[in-house]
């Protein structure tokens, strides 16, 4: 038998309830000293949420730079050309995003379903915000008043600049089909290449593409072969002044039909842009050639073509080195790792003598939230090193040099470029993974010839510093950490060192290096080296996590003195925001424009504020909320200018609502502060 409840009764008369005032309830305190907390809320576990499920990550990243682009040149095109601002659809990609970052799905911690249904809003979102983008690009586009071509079949070229500072970078620009050139002109040149070759016509190797002459390979036997690659439409780009632009074409042993022309798009004004001219030349074949010797791989610029000259079977023989005017770079031709990376200006070696870029394999596994948790044994478990499988030459020129490395762990392939460019300090290293294993981690490790006591990682709207020494619990437990765009060491030597005047317990920042990324979340470090996580392979609860095709970019930036004054911010945002070119329709010149060739349509002023972002108000589709943070942890002050005309009304909060007088009236910015402010466009007489 079971036993009876007891009855419950209720008490239809409770006593009545009354309110009191806070301090009726407070304890007396006296001379009682609370505990401190004066570090981050750093959590002491699911450290593999930095890392799991990478796809994740770099949708996240992706569209999170489209749609910032999208809603900012979105502003613009409305301010400057009277389109249709898209708030709708704005609002929805950000919901869709936002969405997706819920805490189980972005971290990569759900099951397999989920995921797949993730990937389809991500690319939704994607898709709309580049069309809004591009939308609004050739809006603003359409108002630039265009001088008279260099040639009469110019095409104009509007590079654009996303990020609130002047940069110069190399970009890439389509190259249009050669017309007018028929198979009769490429017989032709077949005669002039035998001629200049200087070898019999049998071993001349001709491709012939849709009529053209593209390529013609002059094989010699039995060592390796010689290719000569000839364009009989030569295509050059020109400033908006008419002067002529170093060019470089994007071509090689692999891909030998010229694509896309590489130049450098200088000084595109802070959230601006610039007018550039793609011009067709025709294309004369000079009248001797001097190769180069076969044991090399070089591609050189004669007059209106390119040349390459390849060695196959001599790689262990070779020198593979990368140079331009701030580094020099050597990869080592057993490992494919960098074996030694030379500071050219500040006259050092940023590498220790252990080499950079090392792929370190350790198995990973056995933990109860796989996806979730690192093992925290992980370091006892390191697995072979990676196999080099091939090393070669992708383009060697004057603007871009890139060499391809292949390496093999288990059953995984990386495909790894070096990639150094000229006019810039930074050696990206573009990467892409056929990942097929289970229970591993890899990490790109970058022993440095530097000494550091603490490391600097970007987090949102700031930056940390965490010992690389730690000696706390609460220290140790941070031996896997999150950052954003880049992780920092920077070496430190007292003042009276620096020959100075001294002052008691201060350092001065000498040199550093930074790692960015474009795509990653999770770092470590010791005094001496920086290390990113690439991937991970956890079975549960998705049994496919991370299995299958990854493409991703990370990078070193040597530098002096502090990454303050280097510009670590900077150039961690222009990794993942890349400048936006447009090759336009011919025709395009007008008087009725009402923008110039080169323009800056926004402006902050101070060095170390970075654009958050630009929008139509909530409440008034007459103004425009500007939203920005301080980034080096020093006061700044706000000056607004450029092209777009728009001025500050007021400072608002995050929710746009309006401050105290006065705080609402004032311009400057404290150290790492968020700030929104209210703008208007200018009245017509104040514009001009």
């Amino acid at each position: 038998n079971q036993p009876s409840l007891p009855s419950s009764t209720v008490d239809l008369n409770p006593p009545p309830v009354t309110s009191n005032h806070p301090s009726n309830y407070q304890l007396p305190i006296t001379n009682y000293q609370f505990p401190i907390w004066q570090d981050e809320l750093y959590l002491e576990f699911h450290r593999g949420c930095y890392t799991t499920h990478a796809d994740q990550k770099r949708w996240n990243r992706r569209c999170e730079g489209l749609l910032y682009q999208a809603e900012l040149f979105a502003s613009l095109a409305t301010i400057t050309a009277g389109a249709t601002y898209p708030k709708a659809e704005l609002e929805d990609a950000w919901k869709k995003a936002l969405f997706n970052q819920f805490h189980d799905i972005l971290p990569g911690t759900s099951i397999t379903q989920v995921f797949l249904e993730a990937n389809q809003v991500w690319h939704q979102v994607a898709q709309v915000a580049k069309g809004i983008l591009n939308a609004a690009i050739d809006a603003i586009a359409s108002q630039i008043s265009l001088p008279p071509p260099p040639h009469p079949h110019a095409l104009p070229i509007i590079v654009f600049n996303p990020l609130n500072w002047q940069r110069s970078e190399v970009v890439s620009i389509p190259l249009p089909a050669a017309e007018g050139h028929d198979g009769g002109e490429a017989e032709e040149n077949l005669t002039n290449l035998e001629q200049y070759s200087g070898l019999h016509p049998d071993e001349v190797h001709l491709r012939l593409y849709s009529g053209t002459l593209k390529r013609a390979a002059i094989q010699t036997k039995p060592k390796g072969f010689t290719s000569l690659t000839c364009n009989p439409l030569y295509w050059q780009v020109y400033d908006h002044e008419g002067q002529p632009l170093l060019t470089q074409l994007r071509t090689s042993v692999l891909n030998p039909n010229p694509s896309a022309l590489l130049f450098i798009a200088p000084d595109i004004p802070s959230v601006g842009y610039r007018l550039f001219w793609l011009c067709p030349q025709n294309s004369q074949i000079p009248n001797s050639i001097d190769f180069p010797s076969e044991s090399e791989l070089i591609w050189a610029h004669l007059s209106h073509y390119e040349y390459s000259i390849a060695q196959k079977n001599e790689i262990a023989s070779k020198k593979w080195n990368l140079e331009n005017e701030f580094l020099r770079v050597t990869v080592d031709r057993e490992t494919g790792n960098l074996s030694s990376a030379w500071d050219k200006i500040h006259h050092r070696e940023i590498l220790d003598k252990t080499g950079g870029n090392q792929l370190q394999a350790f198995k990973d596994s056995g933990q109860y939230w796989d996806a979730w948790n690192i093992d925290p044994n992980y370091e006892q478990h390191p697995l072979p090193p990676a196999q080099l499988k091939s090393i070669e030459w992708i383009d060697y020129g004057a603007i871009e040099q890139r060499l391809r490395v292949v390496k093999q762990i288990g059953q995984s392939e990386f495909c790894q470029d070096y990639i150094l460019q000229t006019g810039s300090p930074v050696l990206k290293i573009a990467t892409k993974v056929d990942w097929q294993e289970r229970g591993v981690l890899v990490k790109a490790a970058f022993p440095l010839n530097i000494e550091a006591e603490s490391a600097t990682y970007e987090i949102a709207c700031g930056a940390i510093s965490r010992p690389t020494q730690p000696q706390e619990p609460r220290e140790k437990a941070k031996w896997e950490v999150p950052a954003l765009r880049w992780a920092d060491l920077t070496e430190m030597a007292n003042e009276e060192e620096n020959n100075q005047l001294p002052i008691t317990n201060y350092q001065l920042p000498i040199y550093g290096v930074s790692l960015l990324n474009d795509c990653k979340y999770g770092y470590d470090s010791k005094p001496n080296q920086l290390r990113l996580t690439l991937l991970r392979s956890p079975s549960w609860p998705d049994p496919e996590a991370d299995r299958g095709y990854h493409e991703f970019t990370y990078a070193i930036y040597p530098h002096g003195n502090s990454w303050q004054s280097a510009h670590t911010v900077r150039r961690g945002y222009e990794l993942n925001q890349p400048l936006q070119v447009r090759v336009m329709p011919p025709g395009g010149e007008g008087k009725d424009k009402s923008l110039p060739p080169v323009g800056c349509l926004l402006e902050l002023g101070a060095e170390n504020l970075i654009l958050m972002a630009l929008k139509q108000s909530e409440d008034n589709p007459e103004q425009w909320i500007l939203r920005c943070y301080e980034s080096h942890g020093e006061a700044a002050e706000l000056s607004l200018g450029g092209d777009g005309g728009l001025a500050i009304a007021q400072r608002v909060d995050l929710l746009e609502r309006s401050l105290p007088t006065p705080e609402a009236k004032t311009s400057k910015i404290s150290p790492w502060q968020i700030v929104s402010f209210q703008c208007q466009k200018k009245p017509a007489q104040e514009r001009e």
